[in-house]
């Protein structure tokens, strides 16, 4: 089968097209004939070796996928031609690919394949970190950093399924639109005083941040929280881990709060299964629905992942077979 492979974990360039053995499912494991694989900063980092998940190459990345079910165990509740998305840590980017049984669930009701893969892993993770993690409460604010990216979109949608009044953060105006297309109230581009800015929409402070982008906004962000508001890390798309300055915290009386869903899920399987029945009444209630941006074919992963480094993304990358 077709694969785009990594050689070496000197990032994307390392990647190549090759045709590899399809894999062979073991117990507990559904075997899906991929038609879509969302791009996402988990393969970025993979194909460098800077996740906690290391791929040893010759391997092939890919972490979400959408397809139909070639093969399922018998208590799985799936049937041979399902349409399902799917999550696994590796192998996404290729023919076919093996997820365990427990992470692969039917593709929603009117998402199309490249929907699909541009779900789970940002949907999961949107919904774990603004309701576990975030205790995000309908009628609160929430400011969403990177909001035009395919987690910024995916943020912005569930904390309005969630009944928050949303304020998107972008680096441009392109990105602003992306972002009033994910259904945000308030779109605002970062400039000089994007914080004033902030503040002048919400005078008393916003109740969570959502971060996704970490980077050089990060330290100032704090500012903008009313007291025993929530600063909720969901990554460092900028490529720097920033610092946060603990007077800040100690002064305005908020709290950092991580959310790594990847980590959450092997340690508690059963939170992935309540996110996606959240998920799905959002759905259902018109709220979610993924934004996905440029499709490439298998065959250009590579530039796929140098675009989603770049800064090009703008709503969620897939790659089609």
């Amino acid at each position: 089968m077709r694969a785009m492979q990594l050689q070496s974990l000197d990032g994307p360039d390392a990647l190549e097209l090759v045709e590899i053995p399809a894999p062979v499912p073991v117990a507990g494991e559904v075997l899906i004939a991929v038609q879509a694989a969302g791009v996402s900063f988990v393969d970025l980092l993979m194909s460098r070796g800077q996740y906690q998940e290391k791929l040893a190459p010759p391997e092939t990345p890919g972490v979400e996928v959408a397809g139909t079910v070639l093969q399922a165990p018998d208590d799985a509740g799936l049937a041979v031609g399902d349409a399902v998305v799917a999550y696994m840590l590796k192998g996404g980017f290729a023919a076919q690919a093996v997820a365990a049984a427990s992470l692969t669930y039917p593709l929603p009701l009117g998402f199309d394949m490249a929907q699909g893969a541009a779900y789970i892993l940002n949907y999961q993770t949107a919904y774990f970190g603004l309701l576990r993690r975030g205790r995000l409460r309908a009628g609160e604010t929430v400011l969403v950093h990177g909001a035009a990216g395919g987690l910024g979109s995916a943020l912005v949608q569930v904390a309005q399924g969630a009944g928050a009044r949303v304020i998107a953060l972008v680096r441009s105006e392109p990105k602003a639109r992306i972002a009033r297309a994910a259904g945000a109230q308030d779109v605002l581009v970062a400039g000089e005083d994007w914080l004033g800015a902030v503040k002048a929409l919400a005078p008393e402070g916003v109740d969570l941040v959502a971060d996704p982008v970490g980077g050089d906004l990060a330290a100032d962000t704090v500012r903008v929280l009313r007291p025993e508001g929530r600063y909720l890390v969901l990554g460092f798309a900028a490529g720097g881990i920033p610092a946060v300055p603990f007077n800040r915290l100690l002064l305005r009386n908020v709290d950092v709060v991580g959310a790594g869903w990847g980590a959450f899920q092997r340690h508690d399987n059963t939170m992935t299964g309540e996110s996606d029945r959240g998920l799905r009444a959002m759905v259902d209630a018109g709220h979610v629905r993924p934004l996905v941006g440029r499709i490439y074919p298998l065959a250009r992963a590579r530039q796929a992942l140098v675009d989603l480094d770049e800064g090009r993304a703008a709503g969620k990358l897939v790659l089609q077979l």
